[in-house]
């Protein structure tokens, strides 16, 4: 069993449902206040953001490469920029989802974005699947002490294998995830979170980026205790993820509908007959 925040996350456990912010937020503080009020009304655990130094995680290459964007044409670098909060944001989200009462953490993408995440106390961390090779990465996250959920997108099992021998097993999740978006249901091989669980005797959880609702709840079906989707306020707004998110409407049902296949479990005894018994 893993405590995050005072909270139990395991098997047996309310799944701890995870709001995923990330860039849907295009940059807007906002925006990312009205993400986080979709969160707490559909009754996630936790909203998640993403920080990056965009320095160290644009590659070269890359920098110069220009895109059409709602603040112009302009270059990839320049981009990136525009969607990365600093410290100015940062405190707000923090004070706002304080003043809410919900859960935020982040995924960091490069040391110093640790370091910069830090100060604010966050109860966990998550390192992203294409962080999950990221050996300095990896062992400067665990310094914090605090619990790692871990996605495994793109990644074959013995990178898994090495991350997690990198980690360590103590207070870390894994979250099985398709690097689509959005993910095709063909893809998702839900399966593997059994694979997982059975192989890394840790929890694992589940990061969907399919655009629907019923795998999120067959992977809680198949044992997930985390559960992340991508959330947004317009899935045609502007931007890389929100095609692959949750509308309030949708992850208010997909909250709604998780908590009733956990109601639904029981405890697997047969009572034999029993006035349950319809004829």
């Amino acid at each position: 069993m893993i405590n995050i925040n005072g909270i139990a996350v395991g098997d047996g456990q309310p799944c701890f449902i995870v709001g995923e912010i990330g860039i849907n937020h295009n940059g807007d503080i906002e925006l990312a206040k009205r993400l986080i009020d979709v969160a707490e009304a559909a009754g996630c655990t936790a909203v998640k953001f993403q920080k990056r130094t965009p320095e160290l995680c644009v590659p070269t290459e890359q920098r110069n490469l220009m895109r059409d964007t709602p603040w112009g044409y302009i270059s990839y670098m320049e981009y990136r920029e525009k969607v990365e909060f600093g410290k100015e944001q940062y405190d707000e989200i923090d004070g706002y989802c304080r003043e809410t009462g919900i859960i935020w953490f982040a995924s960091c993408w490069d040391k110093p974005s640790v370091d910069f995440i830090q100060r604010y106390g966050v109860p966990c961390y998550k390192i992203a699947s294409a962080s999950l090779t990221d050996d300095s990465l990896l062992r400067h996250t665990r310094t914090t002490g605090k619990p790692i959920l871990l996605s495994t997108g793109m990644s074959t099992l013995a990178e898994i294998d090495h991350a997690v021998g990198t980690l360590g097993d103590k207070d870390l999740i894994i979250l099985h995830a398709v690097s689509t978006y959005p993910a095709h249901y063909s893809e998702l091989n839900l399966r593997t979170i059994v694979t997982l669980r059975e192989r890394y005797k840790v929890p694992i959880g589940y990061s969907g980026h399919e655009t629907g609702l019923p795998s999120t709840l067959a992977a809680v079906a198949l044992g997930a205790c985390v559960v992340e989707r991508h959330i947004t306020t317009d899935r045609a707004l502007w931007g890389s993820d929100h095609a692959a998110s949750l509308e309030p409407s949708g992850i208010t049902r997909l909250v709604r509908d998780i908590r009733l296949v956990e109601s639904s479990f029981g405890n697997g005894e047969i009572a034999g007959e029993s006035s349950a018994k319809h004829l």
